[in-house]
């Protein structure tokens, strides 16, 4: 009786797949009041800064379900702000996966659009992407 009582609480009602950076986020949805666990801790606990809580937080807000799903999030590589920026991309995702009438409000804040700006690689004989190295006439 336990295992099916674990096993319905663990659906997944949507999923989706953020990126921003270098960072990848993977956003699973379930029924539940509200709770939002990134990487096995709480939202707070993970993201210190306020400005990513409230960065990660806006897809439900502009969709009016901040107490309707427990979200379970996985992310990984770059910073705290492209893992914020990750985590906001996978929530939106995963709320049109849940409801597709949640698209139109959503791309409208432009939150299923994926950050493309990344950072320029360094080439050779540089300083870095587009430093040069300091020219010496003699």
């Amino acid at each position: 009786m336990a295992k099916k009582e674990a096993e319905k609480k663990n659906i997944n009602l949507g999923q989706g797949t953020g990126r921003r950076k270098t960072a990848t986020a993977r956003v699973y949805l379930r029924e539940g009041s509200g709770k939002i666990t990134v990487n096995g801790r709480e939202l707070e606990e993970y993201f210190k800064d306020p400005l990513c809580v409230f960065m990660v937080r806006q897809p439900l807000d502009v969709t009016d379900t901040l107490t309707k799903f427990d979200i379970v999030i996985n992310v990984a590589g770059g910073g705290q702000s492209g893992q914020a920026g990750a985590c906001r991309h996978g929530i939106a995702r995963a709320l049109v996966d849940e409801n597709e009438a949640n698209k139109s409000a959503l791309h409208a804040n432009g939150f299923l659009t994926r950050d493309p700006r990344m950072v320029e690689r360094k080439k050779y004989g540089q300083r870095g992407a587009r430093r040069r190295f300091q020219f010496s006439k003699r």
